[in-house]
């Protein structure tokens, strides 16, 4: 039986609450059945559930940037948008870099660790670092064709076409008004994908966190331990401090945006990747007051230019590893880590371990001889990997309503009666049968 509308939703079909418990049983099912826990059926719950989010983001992306620069008379606009955000991703993104390495001078958690360091185990990551110069970067923007860049999902292709089309679209005037509408609607109904699939996000949460920890388990921490925790403390720092003082500038408070992208993130956690909550995200920052053609705009773009978790993790990891196999970084080096990873981090959103191969990148940029300390860190990547998406994720949201603000375009009466929840902030299938 339906609950009447306006009433609370009973517990066990809230979908947060879902996703936590399978990320528990997740846990207690990786500890007390190892084995069971890294059965390739376990771990294709996890797998599955991402594939299944992964094949609606590049028709979700390309539909939205479509449509919200289409709606916009001004071209202008647009160019302005994008120059607010760059400049928002690269000052943000300094202060977490230098947040990173700050910390990690501070707390030298490397020394004195005893690390056996296997070459052989980073070398496919290694070699993919190497192969992403800048002239390579600039050139994989262009598609060879755009059929080919929505079947790869290639985040940074698929905007690049749909920026092209939204403008050619935008010029056609009123002769494209019912394409328009068609754009609009394909988003409506893929949303209603979206809303589908998420009724798996617990399973998908449940089978990625028990073959996580059934894998690794607690004894592979080891003296690693101290690395995790400094990482994990340096970004909840980062959200709280940084990005809640951008959140103050706009006039709500941070712990509260938190609460309000709680199932997302705890998809994120669940997932280990940003990208699995990217729908959702951009349907709640409308929702929540953000203009649409900002959202469609940073929030893609943030995917591969906001990248604050990424950037805390490359720091601190540089300096672990310098620190775990004896060697000194002079503050020129390490200066170059905070160009060189500003660098490195752009467009690796949609790679596999796109965290550890910017930072073979960065690595082999700063000082070739740490390249080989990446396997002291490569067994607790996948720890890290979870923090580094949810701080990436915070990150882009944020970014999305601090845009609105600077733009004037963000409503404050819908974003403090969804902070304050005098609007019901239910899932994405809520949003769909109302809208």
């Amino acid at each position: 039986m339906e609950a009447p509308r306006g009433a609370p939703r009973p517990w066990y079909r809230v979908l947060y609450l879902q996703v936590l418990i399978g990320i528990l049983l997740g846990v207690l099912v990786g500890w007390l059945w190892p084995h069971f826990a890294t059965n390739d059926w376990i771990k294709a719950l996890g797998d599955g559930f991402i594939k299944l989010i992964k094949m609606v983001i590049a028709p979700i992306i390309f539909c939205t940037v479509v449509s919200g620069i289409a709606h916009i008379q001004d071209a202008r606009k647009v160019g302005r948008v994008g120059i607010k955000a760059l400049v928002y991703f690269e000052v943000v993104s300094s202060f977490a870099l230098i947040l990173g390495l700050v910390i990690g001078n501070l707390f030298q958690v490397g020394h004195g660790l005893a690390a056996k360091p296997d070459a052989a185990a980073v070398a496919t990551y290694v070699k993919q670092a190497e192969a992403q110069k800048s002239v390579d970067f600039v050139l994989n923007i262009i598609p060879d064709s755009v059929v080919g860049a929505l079947a790869r999902g290639d985040i940074l292709q698929v905007l690049l076409f749909a920026i092209l089309f939204g403008f050619a679209l935008m010029a056609l005037g009123e002769r494209g008004h019912r394409l328009r509408e068609i754009i609009d609607d394909t988003a409506h109904a893929v949303f209603g994908v979206i809303a589908i699939v998420m009724k798996a996000a617990p399973i998908g949460a449940f089978g990625a966190m028990a073959y996580t920890i059934g894998k690794f388990g607690p004894a592979a921490l080891g003296n690693l331990v101290g690395l995790i925790a400094l990482f994990y403390a340096t970004a909840a720092l980062f959200v709280v401090v940084v990005l809640g003082l951008i959140a103050r500038l706009v006039g709500f408070n941070i712990f509260k945006f938190v609460v309000y992208i709680k199932d997302e993130l705890l998809i994120v956690l669940g997932t280990s990747s940003s990208e699995s909550a990217l729908p959702q995200l951009m349907e709640k920052l409308e929702r929540l007051g953000c203009s649409k053609s900002v959202v469609g705009l940073v929030v893609p773009t943030g995917y591969s230019f906001n990248l604050d978790g990424t950037n805390i993790y490359m720091t601190l990891a540089t300096l672990f590893i310098a620190q775990a196999l004896g060697v000194e970084l002079s503050f020129t080096q390490q200066l170059t880590i905070l160009v060189v990873a500003m660098l490195t981090s752009k467009g690796a959103s949609g790679v596999t371990g796109a965290g550890f191969i910017t930072l073979a990148a960065t690595l082999t940029v700063v000082n070739p001889v740490l390249v080989p300390g990446m396997a002291i860190v490569f067994s607790i990547d996948k720890f890290m990997s979870e923090v580094r998406a949810l701080t990436n994720i915070t990150g882009n949201g944020i970014a999305a309503v601090f845009v609105s603000w600077w733009e004037g375009e963000l409503d404050h009466e819908r974003l403090h009666a969804n902070l304050n929840k005098e609007i019901d902030p239910s899932d994405v299938e809520t949003a769909i049968t109302t809208g």
